[in-house]
């Protein structure tokens, strides 16, 4: 079970962001590491495309995790990937405010993420999962269910 930090906003002070370059991996791992350091916690993960020593393409592999969770980041690094070392180093998030607010659509309800800042609504996202799947139930396009979706928040 992922737990998710609170949703009021709040700085976190208690984060570490976690680093190391690959160019040696098999493309094909990636999405694999991706999806176990998020099972293990992780709070965020990304890969960046950079060039290293020699000219040699490789990936920067990025993540944002709490400090009680680096041993088992660091665990699934060096046992997942070619890495030969990790770097890590404290960092601070300035998180929003977050509420989940429901918007009625032809199709059904689907949700919105509203993120707040100093108690103002400054960011607001549907849920891809839910537009996906309403997408598929009733073949039409991601794209038409996002607009539909847009209009009933820009009415709000």
């Amino acid at each position: 079970m992922v737990l998710h930090p609170p949703n009021n906003e709040h700085i976190d002070d208690d984060m570490v962001k976690m680093e190391a370059n690959l160019d040696d991996i098999p493309g094909e791992w990636l999405g694999y590491v991706m999806d176990l350091l998020f099972e293990a916690g992780a709070n965020d993960v990304f890969y960046t495309p950079i060039y290293m020593k020699k000219n040699r393409p490789g990936i920067l592999v990025q993540l944002l995790t709490s400090r009680s969770k680096i041993d088992r980041m660091k665990r699934i690094l060096f046992k997942e990937t070619t890495t030969l070392g990790i770097r890590y180093y404290p960092i601070t998030v300035h998180r929003l405010q977050r509420k989940f607010e429901k918007v009625e659509t032809i199709w059904g309800s689907i949700t919105v993420k509203v993120g707040y800042y100093q108690g103002k609504p400054v960011q607001k996202a549907p849920e891809y999962e839910e537009c996906k799947l309403i997408a598929q139930q009733h073949k039409v396009s991601l794209k038409q269910v996002y607009e539909k979706v847009w209009e009933k928040i820009n009415d709000v």
